[in-house]
């Protein structure tokens, strides 16, 4: 019996190294070689996280993504797939699409341009609306927006100090 599963395993290997050989026709076909990437996601990971001043710990604890996997996809050793993508931008808080460069859309420079004119308090200030704002309906938005208004209109706001823009990349 076992000479008979082992006379099995050995055919079965012998398919699968069929399966391998170049179909008939293709012999003297070169391979198309593959095409390097033009941008290295792990260095632009490790970039954006550290602009952050995120550890992979942190990124760990957002995504659930083990930090040894995080390394590995940082150095290099590992492709991260477009789902896996999406949950490290999401951790960072940025688009899905700032790992590719030359992927932005007009609104995307119209809104680079818009954040070099703010004070890095009035960033943060936004940043802090955009993290709760999730959680709000769209009624609850409306009402927030009005309160801001309101509040706008009422209190003069103080004299701006001489602040450093933001350059715009």
């Amino acid at each position: 019996m076992l000479q008979n599963l082992y006379a099995q395993l050995r055919n079965l290997l012998r398919g699968l190294v069929a399966l391998r050989k170049i179909p008939p026709g293709l012999e003297g076909v070169e391979p198309v070689p593959k095409e390097k990437p033009k941008v290295n996601i792990g260095e632009v990971i490790r970039s954006y996280r550290g602009q952050r001043g995120l550890s992979q710990g942190d990124i760990e604890r957002r995504t659930g993504l083990l930090r040894c996997y995080l390394s590995r996809v940082e150095n290099g050793h590992t492709v991260p797939s477009l789902e896996t993508l999406a949950k490290i931008a999401e951790a960072m808080e940025i688009s899905l699409a700032d790992f590719f460069p030359g992927a932005e859309t007009p609104r995307d420079r119209d809104t680079q341009k818009m954040l070099g004119e703010l004070s890095e308090d009035e960033i943060r200030f936004l940043s802090e609306i955009k993290k709760y704002s999730t959680t709000l309906s769209d009624g609850d938005k409306r009402l927030v927006l009005a309160m801001i208004r309101k509040m706008a209109t009422v209190i003069p706001p103080p004299p701006r100090k001489a602040v450093q823009r933001r350059s715009a990349y």
